[in-house]
């Protein structure tokens, strides 16, 4: 059973091709799937200007697209790269210092359907689990949001960040053990 939240290849696949042919609702498609991981990514990088470098990097993915020649996955890591750069640039220009700010509104539109209380529950969940993201080292805070909000593989992952693929898994197994760690602590359990 795929993860929760998972692109289904095949129809992402599909609408890359026919978004690359000019198809206006092939593009919706592929904007509705990926916006959402793309700015919980981004308000990882550049904090509460994330819309804004999301729409920059939704500009130059337009003007890119018919050169793009990848799949799905490709894509994502495409993307990915193109937000980075636009995320980077915009800390450069001095627009805002280099911060995290809490990821939770960008992220709940990943939700699947769900009762009430579920969906309470599950937000709680998630805005601690995103302001924990927010407070590790920036590498492995990167690391983490490329792999497990965006889903990216250690290899285009490792791609969109400029480092090895062993860096990226590397950077993300700590950063996922030192949640795991904040998580236990928060929880009253200690280690024995």
């Amino acid at each position: 059973m795929p993860r929760r939240g998972a692109t289904d290849e095949a129809a992402f696949a599909a609408a890359l091709a026919k978004a690359r042919a000019g198809d206006e609702a092939a593009f919706a498609r592929l904007y509705r799937t990926l916006n959402p991981r793309l700015v919980a990514y981004l308000r990882g990088l550049v904090g509460n200007d994330a819309d804004d470098v999301a729409s920059e990097t939704w500009h130059d993915v337009v003007r890119g697209l018919d050169g793009f020649r990848g799949d799905g996955p490709a894509f994502r890591a495409w993307t990915a790269t193109i937000a980075r750069n636009r995320g980077l640039d915009h800390l450069r220009r001095g627009y805002v210092r280099p911060r995290t700010t809490e990821l939770g509104d960008a992220v709940a539109e990943l939700r699947a359907e769900k009762d009430s209380e579920g969906l309470a529950l599950e937000s709680l969940a998630t805005a601690h689990a995103l302001s924990l993201i927010a407070a590790l080292p920036r590498d492995q805070a990167e690391a983490v949001l490329l792999r497990v909000v965006l889903g990216l593989d250690a290899p285009m992952a490792a791609q969109v960040l400029g480092k090895q693929p062993g860096a990226v898994r590397t950077a993300a197994h700590r950063g996922l053990r030192r949640l795991a760690e904040r998580m236990r602590h928060a929880g009253g359990t200690e280690e024995k």
